[in-house]
């Protein structure tokens, strides 16, 4: 009868043993988890603000070239201004050479 409840204590003790074991390794399964879903969560957070600041850079991109295309039409249309003006210049100065009574043709023929 002694024998019987050794091997009945033993049996109790390796059940609460392996009942414990499992439960601690549910716990540990449960946090590790936990712990990979706060890494997702950082990971997920920092993406975000990494394509937020590559959005905000694009941008800040796209404005500058915008600014630069508006520079070079101005700097185009003032060149074609400047030309324009130096040829109403030379216009009006071959028409004054015309019209100069002072200016000798012959010489410079």
């Amino acid at each position: 009868m002694e024998t019987a409840l050794i091997i009945a204590a033993v049996v109790v003790v390796l059940a609460v043993l392996i009942i414990a074991l499992v439960a601690v390794s549910r716990r540990r399964r449960q946090a590790d988890l936990e712990e990979r879903r706060r890494t997702v969560i950082d990971a997920r957070e920092q993406a975000n603000a990494s394509q937020l600041e590559a959005d905000r850079r694009a941008a800040a991109a796209d404005e500058r070239a915008a600014r630069a295309k508006r520079e070079q039409l101005a700097a185009e249309q003032e060149r074609v201004m400047a030309n324009q003006h130096r040829a109403t210049a030379e216009d009006l100065n071959a028409r004054a050479d015309d019209l100069d009574p002072d200016l000798d043709r012959s010489e410079s023929e």
